[in-house]
């Protein structure tokens, strides 16, 4: 049983489902409601904890952004940064030998490697301030990030996982051998489950899903970090993302966001409250901006944000003097009772299929499953287009539905991927998709976000599923709630069923 449908828990889930064990995961919420939803959204190596000596982490994180690339390339694509070269900041020969270091950590089969540039000479200076001169390039990736959890979750299931959602853990107990957990749903009703091993996953509740539910000591402590960021209109017309180094000597990213749009983070606040009630505050708003205004020509302020959000990342207390420098490598510690139980502190988005890969070799052999890791390679859903092109694949799909409207089209390859057969099924003109609901959203999409992927309210779709929510009115949440409520008395449909994990065939 996992306990957290965050990307370390639905990826825990997917590798162990295809070893042949039995899994159920319960999420209390939607799949990705919290961290994972609230990242920078980056497949990167993390060029900044080189600074840090983190070289063993940057180098996993590097062959892991490759592994990435391949498994889903519908919703993780190359993203070139540039790196403005301040003279106040890090010397030149110093970025010179970081960016040599992150080009040569790990083997780069997709992504080219890092230049100098002149921004007299290069399209990413024309938004930049006359000051700067010149500057670096090099690549990283950029990820759908509730769309990788939500595959995963999809993956696990397909190899025989049970995933419910909006169900907590409330309480657990070690009994003849096996762990008898109590779960609860929204509705109150509770149900009990036996499992033979746990997996604390709970993201910014593992101490706490330890101390008060499972009534366990914790072996290891977590530092919460809120990371905040904002969304205004576009700042810039080319396919770059710049990465600027502040004062301070934190660093902000400046990113293409939803075609319309710059997304502008993140923050490094040390956090104390409640890791589901976290928002952004005032003074992070003003420091994001500031640190923009200090780079791009178009000047920005609180009353141009359009949107923010704000995630808590449980990171592994390290005991570092700021929060900025706290470790983004993570630990699992395994209680090899009877009935194992193996707690996930921190990590990072990047790093989740090893992380999942190193907790399932862990575990599978104390429940007698000797069969090897299998992840790596193989497509998450929808992935699987040939030699991992997406553009190919969305060239052939305007060719084979020439009545899809173009941007409907180009959104569903870069979210579903090959599912898009499965999303359109036998439909060959716009109409057999049902009735438009909003603008560019039709029936057949979200009845296929209802019945494949756990959508249950408007929010996990115009947000979780999607970035939608940027793009349409500011009634849109109201009348997909009402379509939703009639869908679902239309269809009948029920929660998922909770099944005793280790009794279901694999």
């Amino acid at each position: 049983m996992v306990i957290g449908g965050g990307i370390n828990g639905t990826g825990i889930a997917r590798d162990a489902a295809g070893r042949g064990l039995s899994v159920l995961l319960c999420e209390k919420d939607d799949l990705a409601s919290h961290t994972s939803s609230a990242s920078t959204k980056l497949i990167h190596g993390g060029l900044r904890y080189l600074e840090y000596y983190e070289f063993g982490l940057v180098r996993k994180a590097l062959q892991e952004r490759e592994v990435l690339l391949k498994a889903a390339p519908h919703i993780i694509w190359p993203l070139r940064f540039v790196m403005p070269h301040d003279k106040a900041q890090r010397p030149e020969w110093m970025i010179r030998s970081g960016l040599f270091l992150y080009d040569h950590l790990a083997k780069r089969e997709v992504l080219p490697g890092s230049e100098t540039i002149s921004f007299d000479r290069h399209p990413s200076g024309a938004p930049l301030k006359a000051a700067f001169k010149r500057g670096f390039v090099y690549s990283d990736g950029w990820v759908q990030d509730a769309r990788l959890v939500v595959l995963n979750a999809m993956a696990a299931a397909e190899h025989g996982a049970r995933i419910v959602t909006r169900t907590a853990c409330v309480g657990a107990r070690r009994e003849d051998g096996r762990w008898i957990c109590t779960l609860q749903h929204s509705d109150g009703q509770r149900e009990q489950v036996a499992a033979r091993a746990v997996v604390n996953a709970a993201g910014p509740w593992v101490e706490s899903l330890l101390k008060d539910t499972l009534q366990l000591p914790s072996p290891k402590s977590i530092r919460l970090v809120k990371g905040s960021h904002i969304v205004v209109n576009k700042l810039f017309d080319h396919p770059y993302a710049y990465i600027f180094q502040n004062p301070d000597k934190r660093i902000i990213f400046a990113i293409p966001y939803e075609n319309d749009f710059t997304l502008i983070g993140t923050t490094d606040v040390e956090y104390h409250g409640d890791p589901g009630a976290v928002a952004i505050d005032a003074d992070e708003v003003d420091y994001l901006c500031r640190m923009s205004n200090r780079y791009f020509n178009s000047q920005i302020g609180p009353d141009d944000v359009l949107s923010t959000y704000s995630g808590v990342r449980p990171l592994l207390d390290d005991e570092a003097s700021n929060a900025s420098s706290v470790t983004r490598d993570y630990a699992l510690e395994l209680d090899a009772d009877v009935a194992p139980m193996l707690s996930v502190f921190g990590g990072k988005i990047t790093t989740y299929r090893k992380l999942a890969e190193e907790a399932v070799d862990r575990l599978a052999p104390l429940l007698g499953n000797g069969k090897p890791t299998w992840t790596a390679g193989v497509p998450l859903p929808g992935g699987d287009m040939p030699n991992a092109d997406a553009a190919a694949f969305l060239a052939a799909s305007q060719q084979r539905y020439p009545w899809l409207p173009a941007a409907v089209l180009q959104r569903y390859v870069k979210s579903y991927g090959t599912r898009l057969a499965t999303l359109l099924g036998s439909a060959s003109k716009l109409a057999e998709l049902g009735a438009e609901i909003l603008p560019g959203v039709y029936e057949a999409e979200l009845s296929y976000l209802v019945d494949q992927e756990w959508a249950v309210t408007a929010e996990d779709i115009l947000w979780r599923r999607s970035k939608l929510r940027l793009h349409l009115p500011a009634d849109a949440g109201a009348i997909l709630d009402g379509w939703l409520a009639q869908y679902r008395a239309g269809a009948g449909l029920r929660q998922p069923e909770l099944l005793v994990a280790g009794t279901q065939p694999g």
